[in-house]
């Protein structure tokens, strides 16, 4: 029993049942201009959802009634898009329109029914409801004075809840909006793999070195070895924090949509940052970059930027040669700079491993390691 009437306690009935509500306003009003040509108002609501701001309107609506207190990603809150949004907005707005009306009339006319049973059961005569018309007074009918109030209970949430998985269907997010969200999702997951694998490298490894160096300059006791050790540990905690500070250079970003983080456009500005480090920077770039489809740019910005990184990090200011081409469909990235004393091997390193994943997320290929006396990183995207 208290399962049953629970309903009757969230705020979220009362407020679907509003919802309900709202489209008899306009019926209302047009019933007092003319009660003979009852379906004008949802032949009018067939031009009014084709604007497209009429669907953010009735997503906010949706939400904040038929989904209160919670974000609601199954509606959307975006103006029309396409031809196919906006026949889906005036679906809504019919069937809105369809489920507005057993719910005012039940509404109205059920608690006035079980008014009148309750009268008629304590021996009132001239009941004002026409089911009631010809009823005489009797005890019997107070029996049946709960049955118009569940029918309307009933209405009530089986409307409401109709209503909103409707809603969902029709307010729904469109294919160009689940591509995009699954493409910033697919950004914020590949940011974040890349972030743990920065902090695990660089700041696991300085402070590593930091505990190590600490304990073998207090078990040495050589006050010459422990200038030596604590040399080491500033020179390793400088570049740990040269590595936060780019990590977190990414988290900041994290927060910006996808259309605007950095793209291949923007790729100048990578190679007048590494120029500025002292590298010297050869960059090549032909076919029509500007063209490149949107999440290929952006992740062969972030392959560019890592293997820019790897160079200045493990080479030094280095001269770097750098050739960015598209063509037959297919962007193609190389970065090439003169070997180091440390050859760093095929597969170490989050930097390398970052870029062939990534490759390998679009379907392309990444290749890193030797080459003719120097060091290359080559991906190839394809555009398709």
């Amino acid at each position: 029993m208290v399962r049953f009437l629970r309903p009757l306690l969230r705020g979220t009935t009362y407020t679907r049942l509003l919802h309900l509500w709202v489209p008899m306003l306009m019926e209302s009003v047009w019933l007092f201009i003319d009660m003979s040509k009852p379906w004008v108002p949802a032949l009018i609501l067939v031009p009014v959802g084709l604007v497209p701001a009429v669907r953010v309107g009735e997503g906010v609506q949706a939400r904040l009634l038929l989904t209160p207190g919670k974000e609601e990603p199954g509606i959307s809150v975006t103006p029309s898009a396409s031809w196919r949004d906006r026949g889906r907005t005036v679906l809504w707005l019919e069937v809105r329109m369809l489920l507005a009306v057993p719910a005012m009339f039940a509404s109205v006319w059920l608690p006035i029914l079980t008014y009148e049973l309750i009268r008629l059961a304590c021996g009132y005569t001239n009941p004002t409801s026409p089911l009631l018309d010809s009823a005489r007074p009797h005890w019997a009918y107070g029996l049946l004075a709960l049955l118009p109030l569940i029918a309307l209970y009933g209405l009530v949430v089986g409307l409401g809840a109709l209503a909103t998985a409707i809603a969902r269907r029709l307010l729904g997010p469109s294919a160009a909006e689940r591509l995009a969200a699954l493409e910033e999702r697919t950004e914020q997951l590949l940011e974040r793999t890349r972030i743990a694998r920065e902090l695990h490298d660089s700041i696991g490894h300085a402070l590593t070195v930091a505990v190590v160096q600490a304990g073998a300059a207090r078990a040495a006791g050589d006050p010459e070895f422990t200038d030596r050790a604590l040399g080491a540990i500033e020179e390793t905690g400088r570049a740990a924090l040269a590595d936060l500070e780019r990590v977190l250079g990414v988290l900041r970003e994290s927060e910006r949509p996808a259309s605007a983080r950095p793209t291949l456009a923007d790729a100048g500005r990578l190679l007048d940052s590494a120029r500025a480090s002292g590298a010297e920077v050869d960059a090549e770039v032909t076919g029509p970059v500007a063209a490149v489809p949107g999440p290929v740019s952006r992740e062969g910005y972030r392959i560019l930027q890592e293997a820019l990184t790897n160079v200045l990090r493990h080479a030094g200011t280095v001269p770097v040669q750098v050739r960015v081409s598209v063509a037959d469909g297919t962007l193609a990235l190389e970065v090439r700079n003169p070997l180091p004393a440390a050859i760093p091997g095929p597969g170490r390193g989050s930097g390398l491993r970052g870029i062939r994943e990534r490759a390998a997320l679009l379907g392309g290929s990444a290749r890193t390691g030797p080459d003719a006396g120097d060091w290359r990183v080559r991906a190839e995207l394809p555009l398709g």
